[in-house]
């Protein structure tokens, strides 16, 4: 009894010390706001203990090691076996064609990993190169002229397509992977489209206090082209791999919720403009709401799944039937395929296992820690900067009828509306991607941001990868955002840190 008093005591003086504070945050926020009154303020709700599951049911433990790749807590037992087949095929490497099994054959001929998990290791965030003299890996560069393409969402690049493949199966390549100093561009073999690499740029921030954060931002090298010169007028996009946790719920968020988030035209007048990007369905044959991808510019997770196959790893499925190599790539065409009796190297059932595996990642429960009252006074600031806008805090999944009844009916925080968003032109690319113009991106899920170091050691945010914290992301945002990241700006440094202190608490 005396135990349960003390707590009740402790929870009780906790709960004052952190109105009192938000009280104060609130006046230093009217303040921070300009002109902006109290009822323009968006308020924090009533915190709910769901909060600390952000994916229901699926919500899964940090402890003893933080994972992206664990399956979902409620995952029924007789579905695990399906999982862990999933997991296997997203982590065996491919090998060339042909070769004695033919059941993992077929890789490439050009690629830019052996398989999906070298780049999403322990389903988290894919690395960058500290400097420009290593080729990128674990990202990749998009590429297209301009124009519209309604099946592919923008118009390829007529000789390397829609992306840079920087690796291949020749032993040429894979001699020069072993000595990167010596010159391999004369052997007579399917040559990678180009190496790849990064110089990093910086630029100082000051804060109207006086505080000062160096930001970096990216600035791509090509070297070797394996093809030709590119078109003069090709546009570059440089991809950072996600993490790929709770995409399962994601994909049960209705369309009507993302719907009604929507305000293209921004009739409420406050600035904020999401959209949904409409997207080729290479099932359906049809346009449909895009919500995956970077800019949001893939339907649902079998798609995602099939594209990543061909483009990353050059495995063809019945989605994808074609190597990635385009018409001009003569001595790719001609190299062997893995190609089974059925025309492709990645047939629909082993396909289904890899798509249900991603599908089943469940998220990591928030994370209380000796800065929980910290983060507690960061939540209120989350909504009063005006953060949720576009980083909608949570949704219920759909009911399910069939397989994966168990990520149906959950109540899930994600902090995302899956909307494009003009950041402004320090993130734009200047490429379009269906109606995704050059500004726009897709409002990335904060849920398990703050254990991305411990997943696999990357902490790359924003697309390129170029934020290294949240502090970071936070201060390249713009267009849009610009309001939110200038309302985070004004803040002093503890009422920032306690809202970076939230966000890293997701």
């Amino acid at each position: 009894m005396v135990v349960v008093i003390n707590q009740d005591i402790h929870f009780f003086i906790r709960r004052i010390v952190t109105l009192f504070v938000a009280a104060l945050l609130v006046v230093s926020m009217l303040s921070a706001c300009g002109d902006k009154s109290a009822d323009e303020l968006v308020a924090a709700p009533e915190w709910s203990t769901s909060e600390l599951l952000p994916g229901g049911g699926a919500t899964v433990s940090y402890r003893p090691f933080a994972s992206y790749m664990l399956p979902v807590a409620n995952m029924p037992i007789e579905a695990k076996p399906d999982f862990y087949a999933g997991k296997a095929l997203a982590n065996q490497p491919w090998i060339k064609a042909p070769a004695t099994t033919d059941a993992r054959d077929g890789l490439g001929p050009i690629y830019n990993a052996r398989s999906c998990l070298a780049c999403h290791i322990n389903g988290g965030r894919g690395q960058l190169p500290a400097d420009g003299d290593a080729a990128i890996f674990a990202a990749f560069v998009r590429l297209s002229i301009p124009g519209k393409n309604e099946q592919d969402g923008a118009v390829p690049e007529p000789t390397y397509g829609h992306q840079i493949q920087g690796q291949s199966v020749a032993l040429s390549h894979q001699m020069r992977n072993s000595s990167p100093n010596k010159d391999f561009s004369n052997y007579q073999e399917v040559p990678p489209e180009a190496y790849v690499y990064i110089d990093w740029q910086s630029k100082t921030f000051s804060y109207p206090d006086g505080e000062k954060h160096e930001l970096r931002y990216p600035t791509l090298r090509l070297e070797q082209l394996g093809y030709g010169e590119l078109d003069e007028r090709t546009l570059f996009s440089l991809r950072s791999a996600p993490a790929i946790h709770g995409m399962g719920l994601l994909e049960l968020i209705s369309q009507a919720a993302i719907d009604a988030l929507a305000d293209p035209e921004d009739n409420n007048q406050d600035g904020i403009s999401g959209r949904v990007n409409q997207v080729w369905d290479y099932q359906a044959q049809k346009n449909v709401a895009g919500r995956f991808g970077w800019k949001a510019n893939r339907a649902d997770l079998h798609i995602t799944t099939a594209a990543a196959f061909n483009g990353d790893v050059g495995i063809t499925s019945p989605l994808f039937p074609e190597q990635p190599c385009t018409e001009q790539q003569i001595s790719c065409v001609k190299t062997p395929n893995g190609n089974s009796a059925n025309g492709v190297e990645l047939p629909d059932h082993l396909l289904n296992l890899v798509t249900n595996f991603v599908r089943n990642l469940g998220v990591p429960k928030r994370r209380i820690t000796k800065d929980s009252v910290a983060a507690e006074q960061g939540r209120t600031l989350f909504y009063q900067a005006g953060c949720v806008a576009c980083h909608q805090p949570s949704f219920v999944t759909k009911a399910v009828v069939g397989d994966n009844q168990h990520l149906g009916q959950q109540t899930i925080w994600p902090y995302s509306d899956l909307l494009l968003h003009d950041m402004g032109t320090e993130l734009a690319d200047g490429r379009s991607d269906y109606l995704a113009n050059g500004n726009e991106w897709r409002t990335p899920p904060l849920w398990g941001v703050g254990l991305s170091k411990q997943v696999n050691g990357s902490y790359f945010l924003l697309h390129d990868g170029r934020a290294r914290s949240v502090e970071e992301a936070v201060l390249w945002h713009g267009g849009e955002a610009q309001q939110a990241q200038q309302n985070f700006v004004q803040l002093g440094k503890n009422q920032r840190e306690a809202l970076l202190n939230f966000v890293e608490s997701l």
